[in-house]
């Protein structure tokens, strides 16, 4: 997904923790979980504004947005590490 999730860096940067951004805000703290970790598809307003007010924030600092191009060049890179890990632990050949 292009859109990723920045709660945990703000949470970090404002010393809050999971339980009392949960008790402030009023949503479950599996609900935060979630979306702390990315784990979610969506958000409603309500909520990202409730969440802003208590971290004295702007949405910008929670949501970012990644271009496909930045991903799929990440997943590159990443394919090529483990391509190359494979060729290094490849059994010797028996001749």
């Amino acid at each position: 997904m292009a859109i990723i999730m920045r709660l945990d860096r703000v949470m970090a940067d404002r010393k809050i923790s999971l339980n009392e951004l949960s008790e402030r805000v009023g949503v479950a703290n599996v609900n935060l979980s979630k979306m702390k970790t990315g784990k979610i598809s969506a958000i409603r307003f309500t909520t990202l504004d409730a969440i802003c007010d208590v971290l004295d924030c702007q949405p910008g600092d929670i949501l970012e947005h990644e271009r496909q191009t930045v991903l799929a060049d990440k997943l590159e890179a990443r394919a090529e590490k483990v391509a190359e890990k494979t060729e290094d632990v490849s059994p010797p050949s028996s001749s």
